[in-house]
């Protein structure tokens, strides 16, 4: 049985590298081979800012895939811990005996603690990513327009 709790913290904690796919879906799993690519691109330009400083142009393009990856992942948690119990043994534990009346979907403190952190986590890591990319973007568009100007 695949139990809620533990995808709603796998998708907080390992999401950006496909485990909780991988735990709900298996190996087959599309999604869960192709989340670590804007991670390990988000990661690139995370070692690109500690070579080349802050204001390297492809950093401040790719660190934003980080955000957003993590904070879709925490989206993704707080779906799985909000699901129904019905709902949810009715999607990740159909045709297994006894999934109609099982305990895996039940939502308990752990699961609560899973959808609570990733809301904050979640959020904050979104609204950081959003305010990096913007403010590096206008920077580099008022340096444009100062050396045209020149």
């Amino acid at each position: 049985m695949k139990n809620k709790t533990l995808a709603a913290w796998l998708a907080f904690v390992g999401g950006p590298l496909g485990i909780h796919c991988f735990y709900l879906r298996g190996r087959r799993s599309l999604l869960g081979w192709l989340l670590p690519i804007p991670t390990l691109f988000g990661l690139y330009g995370v070692a690109r800012v500690m070579d080349y400083g802050i204001d390297d142009a492809w950093s401040w393009a790719l660190i934003p895939l980080l955000g957003f990856t993590i904070a879709g992942c925490a989206l993704t948690a707080i779906v799985y811990g909000l699901m129904t119990p019905e709902k949810w043994n009715a999607r990740y534990n159909a045709g297994r005996p006894g999934a109609a009346e099982s305990t895996a979907g039940n939502t308990g403190w752990f699961t609560i603690g899973a959808i609570v952190i990733a809301l904050l986590v979640g959020s904050t890591v979104l609204m950081a990513s959003l305010a990096f990319s913007f403010q590096r973007y206008f920077e580099q568009q008022i340096e444009q327009g100062l050396e045209m100007s020149r």
